[in-house]
């Protein structure tokens, strides 16, 4: 049995239940405990809080709940631990962790990743007038500008580590960092090791979402919710060339299967020929996913085509205001008096903007949740009888977002009859942190490791061009005698997320012979008929041979992304649901198969 290095994925967000920990401590046995709590719209929020306080901005929870409980145990096992807790503050975060770890009287070493915070550096930066990599959009104002950082990748972390810290505090780097920086640590891999260095990117990748690779967020969720309230956090066993197993710790809920680590590897991805890490650019398509015992998944294949020159580096700002609420109604009629209250609080808002001489809503939303309004034209169910009125708007404005909640909440008498609600104070303004975000050279930002023996600057690598591969053919639908229309759900499984403005739906064959049936049903006249209500982009798909699955990415599909977006679900997390639900075509003789 070759050496593995057992690697415990113990948070995958800010928020994340606080089980984790404990539950990974007593399974035995780790190496390291990884935690992940960084995301687009979680650096919104830590710019907000520490724009409010200095000492603010990194994941409190991390000491508080994580460490603080635990730190003693950690210390017995000789667990190490990575996290990029720090947000945008990650010397104030290691700060409040060697208080806590000095209290308990414990010998542990924290060392900090620092580099990537780049504001103050923002006039530099705004000289260069980049546009934005993905809308072309130009560089922000200067004055709305609130965090900027660059994705940094993994062998800083290592470096880290081998300087003998215990704890490793990062700000923002790319989420599969904190695992491949434990793997570079304990292998040795170099930087030309691109192979190995995309395996160890994947198990991270894998883990990142802690217990969404174990059951959680499962198109079967079935068979994981028994186990839910207990449900076991993700392991992962790598091995020196990259590959990996992934498990859970014995007696705890969930699943680990060979399609609950399928949906979790095409979460959130874009090309799966070219998925940028600082570190590595990786090739998914050809990832093999074996069932190799009970909660056992044996991950392999993964390959390195190059290394890119420049980080990716995302800046937030302050674009207006925005606010919203949820009136709900019953009785007969509910819907049709749903949405004759919400057009009602918006004509009246808007005679109010014009008596103040403001200007108009920037954007503006309705959904009534519950009848159906996700599901466009492929609606099924009769007038809803019970609904929640979502209405939200967005204005350059505080004070104009601050009239249409007035005004929303004034209305109440005046509603059709059915109107409730369960709720406190009314809601107030909020400032909308948009993202914009652009590529920086490497050697434009150093990166430096402190800890208790002082600073050292890490370099970074150097880039590797990128080697061509033929994209892998997609699969010809055979001849069929019978072909029925059945629900996709019946011959995928699917998972849904966003990077930005764009969603992403992963679909995996439950059969192979049912893959070249998907193919030929995804297309994007099927997408325009499930998404066409609310989305008008460009599309495009991706096969993955090795997994038997599928990449699909919607352009503009998510009304400007989830740090500014005013949708009920604006990181798509739902849109696989939509998906699945649709008919599709598929040979009928397939079906009795089943």
């Amino acid at each position: 049995m070759p050496q593995v290095l057992r690697i415990g994925g113990a948070a995958g967000f800010w928020g994340e239940a606080s089980l984790a920990t404990p539950q990974l401590l007593a399974a035995g046995g780790m190496d390291f405990l990884v935690y992940d709590y960084l995301a687009e719209i979680t650096m919104a929020v830590l710019a907000r809080a520490r724009a409010k306080d200095p000492q603010a901005g990194y994941a409190t929870d991390f000491v508080t709940a994580a460490m603080a409980p635990n730190l003693t145990e950690i210390a017995r096992q000789g667990v190490r631990v990575i996290s990029n807790a720090g947000g945008v503050n990650p010397e104030a975060c290691a700060a409040a962790l060697r208080q806590e770890i000095e209290a308990q009287g414990l010998g542990l070493q924290v060392a900090v990743v620092a580099g990537d915070d780049l504001l103050g550096r923002v006039a530099e930066l705004a000289a260069a007038a980049p546009k934005d990599m993905f809308t072309g959009a130009p560089f922000p104002p200067l004055q709305k500008i609130a965090s900027i950082n660059a994705y940094l990748g993994a062998f800083p972390i290592a470096a880290a580590l081998d300087r003998g810290a215990h704890i490793v505090v990062t700000g923002r780097c790319v989420d599969s960092a904190v695992t491949l920086g434990a793997c570079i640590h304990h292998f040795g891999w170099g930087a030309a090791e691109l192979d190995q260095l995309a395996g160890g990117s994947l198990a991270g990748h894998i883990l990142e979402c802690g217990p969404q690779a174990t059951g959680g967020n499962f198109t079967d969720w079935q068979q994981a919710a028994e186990g839910m309230a207990g449900i076991g956090y993700p392991v992962a066993e790598v091995r020196e060339d990259g590959s990996f197993d992934v498990t859970k710790p014995a007696g705890t809920g969930g699943l680990v299967s060979r399609a609950t680590v399928a949906e979790q590897l095409l979460y959130e991805t874009g090309d799966p020929q070219a998925y940028v890490l600082p570190d590595a650019v990786c090739d998914f398509s050809g990832v093999t996913l074996t069932e190799a015992g009970p909660d056992r998944v044996r991950v392999a294949g993964a390959r390195g085509r190059g290394v890119p020159d420049a980080y990716k580096t995302c800046m937030t700002w302050q674009d207006g205001f925005r606010s919203g609420h949820y009136f709900t109604f019953y009785g007969l009629d509910a819907e049709a008096k749903a949405q004759a209250f919400a057009k009602a609080v918006l004509a009246r808002s808007r005679d109010a903007l014009h008596g103040m001489k403001l200007p108009d809503f920037t954007d503006v939303s309705i959904e009534l949740i519950g009848s159906e309004s996700q599901f466009g034209g492929l609606r099924q169910s009769e007038a809803a009888r019970e609904v929640a009125a979502k209405i939200a708007v967005r204005h350059p404005e505080a004070r104009g977002v601050g009239v249409f909640l007035k005004e929303a909440v004034g209305l109440g008498l005046s509603a059709p009859p059915g109107l409730s609600g369960f709720a406190g104070a009314r809601p107030k303004p909020s400032p909308v942190l948009a993202l914009f975000s652009c590529l920086l050279p490497k050697a434009q930002v150093p990166v430096m490791v402190q800890d208790a023996a002082g600073g050292s600057a890490v370099r970074s690598a150097a880039g590797v061009p990128l080697q061509a591969v033929e994209p892998p053919a997609p699969p010809s639908v055979p001849k069929a005698e019978r072909v029925a229309e059945v629900p996709l759900i019946r011959l995928a499984w699917a998972r849904s997320g966003d990077k930005g403005d764009i969603a992403n739906i992963g679909v995996i064959a439950r059969r192979p012979d049912l893959m070249p049936w998907l193919w030929e049903a995804l297309d994007e006249a099927h997408l325009r008929r499930v998404f066409g209500h609310f989305w008008d982009g460009r599309m495009e798909r991706f096969y993955l041979p090795g997994s038997l699955s599928m990449n699909i990415l919607l352009h503009g599909a998510l009304g400007g992304g989830g740090t500014s977006s005013l949708r009920n679900d604006p990181q798509a997390k739902g849109y696989a649901q939509l998906l699945l639900a649709a008919p599709v075509r598929v040979d009928a003789d397939l079906l009795e198969e089943f």
